[in-house]
């Protein structure tokens, strides 16, 4: 299986997991629109003030994705492990 990326979108302040969840939701239907395979989307609680949204995508998509959805940053994923 090809190395996979997460894209991550920083979300803060008392707002932020609403925000969050709200952006996962667009990654999905962007996802599906765009017919990507092998993607899912999350989120992230990081502080009760910082969350995230992430879309995790194959590593050849990364850079057409980067420029079509602006990440905050982008990280390896790995199966099992945390930020």
């Amino acid at each position: 299986m090809e190395e996979r990326i997460k894209l991550i979108w920083d979300f803060h302040g008392p707002n932020a997991a609403r925000i969050a969840e709200h952006h996962s939701n667009h990654l999905a239907e962007f996802s599906k629109a765009e017919g990507l395979k092998n993607t899912f989307h999350f989120t992230e609680e990081i502080t009760p003030l910082h969350h995230l949204a992430i879309l995790v995508v194959e590593k050849s998509l990364m850079n057409s994705l980067r420029e079509k959805l602006k990440p905050s940053r982008g990280q390896v994923y790995r199966e099992n492990s945390s930020l």
